[in-house]
């Protein structure tokens, strides 16, 4: 292991960025804040015990355990901020889309409607009589026969 003499210490230059950054920004103040506070109260906690036996007790209380997750979610919180990663993402349009497609296959799949629920969509889309989609696909043919047409009589060299 090499002694600290031989590493090289960091530069004032490396950590001012940091410095500036934990002055300026208002928030990253409040969660380191709230991080030295908590990690304060876990301190003297811990202080309080006596001997290994006392500390292994305190340790196991789950009080102790959640006060310990809130000061590593404050940490994490305020690496978060100091890195620049800001906010986490929400995912409320995603969650919705997922909402509304699960809805939708549950209304159209389910065993004692979905039958009757595709047929009135379908009569909606084609029609009362289906001719709806015959008609469709006569214009879709009628379509791709014009695009070939169009594409036959440009590739002809002119005579």
């Amino acid at each position: 292991m090499a002694k600290t003499k031989e590493m090289p210490a960091l530069s004032t230059d490396a950590l001012r960025p940091y410095v500036q950054r934990a002055m300026t920004d208002p928030e990253l103040r409040d969660d380191l804040l709230a991080a030295f506070v908590a990690a304060r109260g876990l301190y003297g906690q811990m202080a309080k015990g006596r001997g290994m036996k006392g500390k292994a007790s305190k340790v196991s209380e789950k009080d102790f355990q959640k006060q310990l997750q809130g000061l590593v979610a404050e940490l994490t919180d305020a690496s978060d901020r100091l890195k620049g990663k800001g906010a986490k993402k929400s995912h409320k349009a995603r969650n919705r889309v997922v909402l509304l497609t699960g809805v939708t296959l549950g209304v159209l799949y389910n065993p004692w409607t979905g039958a009757s629920t595709r047929e009135w969509i379908m009569d909606r889309v084609a029609g009362g009589d289906g001719e709806g989609f015959d008609e469709l696909e006569a214009e879709l043919e009628a379509a791709a026969e014009a695009e070939a047409a169009k594409a036959g009589n440009g590739a002809e060299p002119a005579a």
